[in-house]
């Protein structure tokens, strides 16, 4: 899995500085997460940026006292060339949209359509791409909005609200006031497959309160099943808890963690990837220890479900081959025959 966070856009966008052309003198985001490139890659080179909705309208965003006045004070479409970027593409159906509207209402205007990360050098629609970034993959800026969510194991504090205070962590009637109370942090728009959190069971139906007041929506809420906190600091649990309830769940691909040391140790003893938030680090497993090795065994039919349908025809390709070159064609043909006799 690939991980990139702002700081990271940031940085890559300075790298690709060089492959966008020398006239650009206006950039276009393409809403919303290619508002947040755009504005990098014009701040970087000093020109104006707007949105498609304000390019059509003849609107620039303001600007400070240390920009140019003549490029942020004139008509967006009489620069000499505009720079159309969005953060990514895959199918490259956003830039196609916006390449269909801006070019049909301005055809005389040079227009250049740049993603910071594509899957190749070569994506459908797109003039520039900054860097290749491979599916599966996921962004700082998308990750509580997107999909795959839906099969992650997600932490409560420090990651869908903030941190208890030692004030608040009394396990009495402060705590129980935090629980009810507590100030969201990254709000998810997706549905959560597994809440994972070191809250202790005891204080369920204030956590499933809080989460149904936030409109959270999740799958399944797995709670540490200890009498008291004295109990839970004893246990030094939290990461061995968290990391076997994720080892266990095969269809789990990511573990969102607050704490970096925790991330760490989650990824290291569930053999599969995990993420913290608070240090917007992935931590992967190495891809040769025992236990990687036996988590993606054990989530082989998973994956292989999830994978495209041309990657699953070529996976077939090549076990079939593989068995017919160890038990011979006769056997190997005999095996078909009674697979689809049987199916």
């Amino acid at each position: 899995m690939n991980y990139r966070s702002v700081a990271d856009l940031n940085d890559d966008v300075i790298a690709g500085l060089p492959l966008i052309p020398p006239d650009v003198d206006l950039v276009v985001g393409i809403p919303r997460s290619g508002l947040l490139a755009g504005t990098l890659v014009a701040l970087a080179l000093n020109i104006p940026v707007t949105d498609v909705e304000g390019f059509l309208a003849g609107r620039i965003l303001s600007s400070g006292r240390t920009r140019r006045r003549d490029l942020f004070q004139a008509d967006p479409r009489k620069a000499r060339r505009v720079l159309v970027v969005d953060d990514s593409a895959d199918t490259g159906q956003s830039i196609r949209e916006a390449r269909e509207r801006l070019v049909s209402a301005f055809p005389e205007i040079p227009f250049s359509f740049c993603v910071v990360y594509g899957t190749s050098l070569r994506c459908d629609g797109v003039d520039i791409t900054l860097k290749v970034v491979p599916q599966p993959r996921l962004f700082q800026w998308n990750v509580m909005h997107h999909n795959m969510l839906e099969r992650c194991c997600v932490d409560i504090d420090g990651v869908l609200c903030i941190d208890p205070t030692q004030q608040e962590n009394d396990d009495g009637e402060n705590y129980l006031k935090f629980l009810l109370n507590a100030s969201p942090l990254h709000t998810p728009t997706r549905r959560i497959g597994w809440l994972v959190t070191s809250r202790l069971e005891k204080y369920r139906q204030e956590t499933e309160d809080w989460l149904r007041k936030r409109d959270i929506a999740y799958g399944e809420l797995i709670m540490l099943d200890l009498p008291t906190r004295e109990a839970r600091l004893q246990s030094r649990s939290h990461a061995t808890f968290k990391a076997e309830i994720y080892g266990k769940i095969p269809s789990a691909l990511l573990f969102i963690e607050s704490e970096r040391e925790q991330a760490r140790d989650i990824c290291r003893l569930a053999g599969k990837p995990a993420l913290s938030i608070g240090s917007q680090e992935l931590f992967t497993p190495e891809p040769l220890s025992g236990v990687a090795l036996a988590q993606r065994l054990r989530t082989l039919p998973t994956r292989y479900k999830a994978a495209q349908p041309s990657v699953r025809s070529l996976t077939r390709k090549i076990v079939g081959q593989a068995i017919k070159s160890s038990v011979g064609p006769g056997i190997y043909e005999a095996l078909r025959t009674f697979g689809r006799r049987g199916a």
